[in-house]
């Protein structure tokens, strides 16, 4: 299709629900990362008081655990809440929950460290609950916001918008940390109040809940939905399998504390690198998505993002990690992007919220639980050993991938495996 414009189209903004839910979202976003940088360095500097590199690295990781336990069990309640209630009351009670805890860390901060580590973690699943109802109704409400002839740039903007949250968080939280933690977390509470409010500003079509049909059955339904599609499915679990072993954000502290030596505020900067790299990403599929050779183009992103992981094990220079960890977020980015248009186009309206679910227990057991992974490796194998393995792994499961799921490496178009309601969209607009 000839395009009209090289700039990236506009058009999505006049409709104001979704305009509302991309601020909402890409505020509250920015408040996690401001928080996630300052919860990473406070846990990590707490523990170092007492303990080993080794031993404050595994408690890094059992920060990401103690937030996947409610997700791996509530997730799923959480999908299927979304398709029976309104989806928007659910994303103004979550976020709600989620300025909450931010406000609860800032009295948190200052009390002795044992009791301060007690809280955080006890904060830290309560976090964990929000996130299992969250994303679901987020996932669900967004495509009822715009025609769905525009749905592919409300994917790509959203991926650019909280990719830019991912670079503004952590910076801001770097600079403010000079202030202190209450600071921060003072800040982030503020924002996490005003994504809130525009969650409770949109205007969202009427929703229409799935009746007559139990709760347990309506879970399996999505269930079984993800399992027979191959596409979803392989697309879903290498994410899992590569940001399990893979993620290296949860060791971010004990790099820039204990290995390259740039404290707090390297620290920002570091969180900053891979999301300065997605958005360079996100920007460019806002200006000109594609929708061919799609199941190639996210196994080769994953192989770009393991080797680059790989190098950042070996790097002992702060810029040089700054550009390798920049190659992992545009690579990951990529992934994501083939993903999320992956799930949203063959997927019918009526089970968004519960294949959403599903696929956040993936996403989320590739990243709370892989911090957790990445605690433990770091604890026998040292920070080093832990990302040379992710990295690794990363590289195998995408040369492995087209054996297994190979309806995901042959998938060519978007329209090709589209629910029958999504097909004939333009997802090149």
């Amino acid at each position: 299709m000839t395009r009209k414009s090289l700039l990236p189209s506009l058009e999505i903004f006049k409709y104001r629900g979704y305009r509302n839910f991309l601020l909402g979202r890409v505020i509250i976003a920015g408040a996690r990362q401001m928080t996630a940088v300052a919860v990473g360095w406070q846990v990590y500097d707490l523990a170092r008081e007492t303990s080993s590199i080794e031993e404050s690295a595994f408690l890094l990781g059992m920060i990401g655990l103690t937030m996947f336990f409610p997700v791996l069990t509530l997730s799923l309640i959480g999908g299927q809440v979304a398709d029976r209630y309104n989806r928007k009351t659910i994303l103004i009670l979550a976020n709600s929950v989620r300025a909450l805890v931010m406000l609860g860390l800032f009295f948190v901060t200052g009390l002795p460290a044992a009791l301060a580590l007690k809280l955080i973690f006890g904060l830290a699943g309560v976090l964990g609950v929000a996130n299992a109802f969250h994303p679901a109704a987020s996932s669900a409400l967004y495509p009822t916001l715009v025609p769905i002839s525009v749905l592919p740039q409300a994917i790509a903007w959203n991926s650019l918008g909280y990719q830019l949250a991912a670079i503004i968080g952590p910076a801001i939280c770097g600079f403010l940390i000079i202030g202190g933690l209450k600071l921060v977390y003072g800040v982030a509470t503020g924002f996490g109040v005003l994504a809130v409010i525009f969650f409770m500003l949109i205007e969202a079509p009427k929703h229409v809940p799935k009746k007559q049909t139990r709760g347990f059955t309506m879970i399996l339904d999505g269930l079984r939905y993800v399992r027979d599609n191959k596409v979803v499915l392989g697309a879903i679990s290498l994410d899992l399998v590569v940001v399990f072993f893979g993620g290296v954000t949860a060791l971010l502290p004990v790099f820039a504390r204990d290995i390259l030596k740039v404290g707090a505020e390297g620290l920002g900067f570091l969180r900053t690198a891979p999301a300065l790299g997605a958005v360079l990403v996100a920007a460019y599929l806002a200006l000109r998505p594609f929708d061919r050779r799609v199941g190639r183009n996210m196994l080769i992103a994953v192989v770009i993002y393991g080797l680059a992981m790989l190098g950042f094990a070996f790097s002992s220079v702060f810029w040089i990690s700054m550009i390798l960890l920049a190659i992992t977020g545009a690579a990951d980015m990529i992934s994501v992007y083939v993903r999320q248009s992956l799930i949203q186009m063959a997927t019918p309206n009526a089970m968004r919220g519960r294949v959403s679910s599903v696929s956040y227990i993936f996403i989320s057991a590739s990243n709370e639980l892989g911090e957790f992974e990445s605690g433990v490796a770091a604890r026998f194998l040292g920070p080093i050993g832990a990302v040379l393995l992710g990295g690794g792994v990363a590289v195998t499961a995408a040369l492995a991938w087209p054996f297994l799921f190979s309806t995901l490496s042959r998938a060519d178009r978007y329209d090709d495996i589209a629910a029958p309601e999504n097909r004939g969209m333009d997802a090149t607009l």
